[in-house]
């Protein structure tokens, strides 16, 4: 028997929605992963300052996976120091764990200008699930490095679903419903903590 898999999925979850969540269990289900692992960023260079701290994105992570089987959060972005690289992380896990680091068509066109891209691809296979307006096509540098290393992309059977971190903040500084995006626990630590602009409860 070979070594079971276990996904990555990282993300600035800024903060945790229901898309998130569909995605992983896609993924868990769709390529037979012992576990899906939620990364949450510690600080992401490629992006402009997230709203909610670390501590306060990985406690919603956490709470948003509570009644999850099979998703967890790792902590191990948040816990590192500076700006988050994909490669540190990748670098930092079990040599003797398999692993496939779980993306969206956006991150894959992408991919090649993420540092060390090469070091990622020789160690993680990949995973993609579509994005609106985003073709599913590999860079030819990454096509023509994963031939070479034997490193497989898979698609992820998923339909994106219309919800956006943007949308969901400005409903939350709005006070409008956000119930259909948010897990119940999340809307309670965002209102109890003021995050987002939202009113803490009275």
């Amino acid at each position: 028997m070979g070594v079971s898999r276990i996904g990555l999925l990282g993300g600035s979850f800024d903060p945790i929605h229901s898309a998130h969540i569909a995605l992983a269990h896609a993924a868990h289900e769709a390529l037979a992963l012992a576990e899906v692992q939620l990364l949450p960023a510690g600080e992401p260079w490629q992006r402009a300052p997230l709203h909610a701290s670390p501590a306060h994105r990985l406690a919603m992570a956490e709470l948003a996976t509570q009644d999850h089987p099979g998703l967890s959060v790792n902590a191990i972005e948040v816990n590192r120091r500076g700006p988050t690289y994909t490669v540190d992380t990748i670098l930092a896990l079990p040599r003797a764990q398999a692993y496939v680091w779980i993306m969206g068509a956006d991150q894959l066109a992408n991919f090649c200008s993420w540092r060390a891209w090469e070091t990622i691809v020789d160690r993680v296979d990949l995973a993609v699930a579509a994005r609106p307006g985003t073709p599913l096509n590999a860079p030819q540098p990454l096509s023509d490095l994963m031939v070479t290393l034997g490193r497989t992309l898979t698609q992820v059977p998923f339909t994106p679903t219309p919800v956006s971190g943007t949308e969901i903040r400005a409903r939350l500084a709005a006070g409008d419903p956000v119930d259909d995006w948010l897990d119940p626990k999340v809307v309670a630590y965002i209102r109890q903590h003021g995050l987002y602009g939202a009113s803490a409860p009275v």
